[in-house]
């Protein structure tokens, strides 16, 4: 991490180009998710995925070669910790998907709104956490306590799922608005007996923006134990964010695999909260070490590499066993009577 040091000098035209390639693409993705209702086969959103990690690939070595390899390197580790992150995401939105019953064909819909929603979500934070840990270097110390804090309780919740039908969001609507029991052609609202009245999709959105919130209040601080430079910390979210779409549909089946992925994020957010407050002792006691981003990257992508490995010995041995959302708000405990992982 560069702190008190250079930055990367990006210019209002930059900016601009960068927005409007972000832009096109999440157009792109809304036109196809949107737009065009339609059950993603396997070709299609393996497709999808290959052009987007690709595209967030390509963008990577543009930067390092732009603005030096140090920054590029921070990118890479910041994609690569908001990826994971995201596919945790994932998790729950199978979970929403499976609860309220979202026919195949409306889920494209619900994912590119749901990804925009968490795009908008992520800005915002960005744009407060530069402006507090530019204002005062005790954030640092600060963003690194909460990302103990979810570490533990990722860790604490690993074998348990998010209570998603008793979201506040949700069970506010449901005493505010008449809720229809049938999806109505992918509208959010329709009328029953002359009536207006909101359809199970609006739940289903309502839901998965209260989700991407807490999963903004997350990831936010974890990048910012990456890098302090804004430019990367958005780009390496944008980026992150689109194609889960069709990452969506490509991993769905596998995600219940992943035994292990909340207890590899939980290390994670601990290591990067450990990095934060490194940092903050740094300021105050120079001889305080502190955690370089090649060794960050290298710590990451040894944890996720174990996990995986685990994750899959563990089902080979264990057929029965399935992952758990990394989530850290709304669980409910795991019971016997649970559905299979096929089911879901």
């Amino acid at each position: 991490m560069r702190r008190g040091g250079g930055s990367v000098e990006v210019t209002a035209l930059g900016w601009g180009v960068t927005l409007g390639v972000i832009a096109v693409l999440f157009a792109v993705d809304l036109a196809v998710g949107a737009l065009r209702p339609h059950a993603v086969g396997f070709r299609e959103a393996t497709a999808w995925s290959v052009f987007y990690i690709a595209v967030a690939v390509v963008f990577g070595l543009f930067l390092g070669w732009q603005h030096g390899w140090g920054y590029g390197g921070e990118y890479f580790t910041g994609y690569i910790v908001e990826k994971s992150l995201s596919i945790d995401n994932l998790f729950v939105f199978v979970i929403i998907m499976s609860t309220f019953a979202v026919p195949r064909e409306y889920q494209q819909k619900v994912l590119t709104i749901g990804i925009l929603l968490a795009l908008v979500m992520r800005a915002i934070f960005i744009a407060v956490g530069a402006t507090l840990l530019s204002m005062f270097s005790f954030m640092f110390l600060i963003f690194g306590a909460l990302l103990l804090w979810t570490a533990l309780q990722v860790y604490r919740h690993r074998n348990e799922d998010p209570d998603v039908a008793d979201n506040l969001l949700v069970r506010t609507s449901r005493r505010l608005f008449t809720v229809t029991e049938e999806y109505d052609e992918g509208r959010l609202t329709t009328r029953v007996g002359g009536e207006r009245a909101v359809t199970p999709l609006f739940l289903v959105l309502l839901a998965i923006g209260g989700t991407d919130l807490l999963f903004a209040l997350d990831s936010i601080p974890a990048i910012f134990g990456i890098t302090e430079q804004a430019y990367i910390v958005f780009v390496a979210n944008a980026f992150a964010l689109l194609g889960l779409r069709a990452l969506y549909f490509l991993v769905t089946g596998l995600l219940d695999r992943l035994v292990y992925l909340a207890t590899g994020l939980a290390i994670i957010l601990a290591f990067i909260g450990v990095k934060l407050v490194l940092h903050w002792a740094h300021g105050i006691w120079p001889a305080a070490p502190e955690i370089s981003t090649q060794a960050s990257l290298g710590v990451i992508v040894v944890v996720l590499t174990v996990t995986t490995v685990a994750s899959l010995l563990k089902i080979r041995r264990d057929p029965t066993a399935r992952a758990h959302s990394a989530t850290v708000m709304g669980h409910k405990k795991d019971t016997p009577e649970a559905p299979p992982a096929d089911e879901r």
